[in-house]
């Protein structure tokens, strides 16, 4: 087992051990306390989920809050133990400002033997004014790696985060969308490549959490759109995703389609997954407001 790690020691190896995501996205680890993470994500164009506003990807914000409330969970533990996402919630209160940075404070507020409860604010200027705020649980000692201690994989190139240009394709507008290389399918469903950039634990390895969290909002964002033949972006309220087994090395496949239908708001629900339609890795369900057209939009 080795000697237990100092509160310092435990803070300094999760610095040092990051998710292959969370490292090449910049995202900092700024401040510690036991159970408790401030970090921060510099602002990048390649984050942007619509070109014409400016605006952030929902899914980067869900990647940062999912690795956030990781972060806590580990800082009350000892070190020595894997830990997962079994469900995350997000709750989209308004749209990242372009340009600005953004920041989290993450608390873990309850540890059972088995699983660790979490709350987390996205911000930029102001934690009073946030974002977005999630919920979330994690599994303790979900497999036999251990983050802190082993040796890391290793790349021959190490990956980056950028966004091809395609003026033709579905998502001209959304370099994050790129930038995961998503793309649709014929028969309507969605695809996500696997590659080392959306890798969470690289010892499995597995893909980061909050990369399925983008893919099932992109997917959802996608499906609602074309269902309902709207020209406008959905506007994300509220998401929550369902873990459902590890996404492994492959590609993953995605499909959405709506519960509910109002006037102002969709009710939708998604589900991906890999080599197996009846077997997916995660399922999420959440609601969109619809952009008015022809007058101002709700806040």
């Amino acid at each position: 087992m080795g000697k237990p790690l100092s509160f310092d020691e435990l803070s300094r190896a999760i610095k040092a051990h990051r998710s292959v995501y969370g490292h090449i996205s910049g995202l900092q680890l700024d401040r510690t306390a036991p159970g408790e993470a401030w970090s921060s994500l510099p602002y990048r164009p390649v984050f942007v989920g619509d070109t014409q506003t400016g605006v952030l990807h929902g899914g980067v914000v869900t990647a940062m809050l999912d690795e956030s409330c990781g972060l806590a969970v580990q800082l009350a533990l000892d070190g020595t133990r894997a830990i997962a996402t079994l469900d995350l919630r997000i709750d989209y209160q308004k749209p990242a400002t372009p340009g600005l940075d953004i920041k989290a404070h993450s608390v873990c507020f309850r540890v059972t033997r088995s699983i660790a409860f979490v709350r987390s604010t996205a911000y930029q200027e102001s934690e009073d004014h946030p974002v977005a705020t999630a919920t979330a649980c994690f599994m303790i000692g979900a497999n036999r790696t251990n983050m802190l201690s082993n040796k890391k994989a290793k790349y021959r190139e190490p990956p980056t985060l950028d966004a091809p240009d395609d003026p033709a394709g579905l998502f001209a507008n959304s370099p994050f969308a790129r930038c995961l290389g998503i793309r649709l399918n014929g028969d309507g469903t969605l695809v996500m490549p696997f590659s080392p950039k959306i890798i969470g634990n690289p010892m499995l390895p597995a893909i980061h959490g909050g990369m399925t969290g983008a893919f099932l909002e992109t997917t959802a964002i996608v499906g609602v759109t074309r269902e309902l033949g709207v020209l406008a972006l959905p506007k994300p309220i509220g998401l929550t995703i369902n873990y459902l087994r590890s996404g492994r090395a492959l590609d993953s496949y995605a499909s959405a389609s709506i519960v509910k239908q109002g006037r102002r708001i969709v009710a939708f629900e998604a589900k991906a997954w890999q080599d197996d339609p009846t077997r997916p890795i995660a399922s999420a369900f959440g609601h969109f407001m619809l952009r008015q057209t022809g007058g101002a939009e709700e806040e």
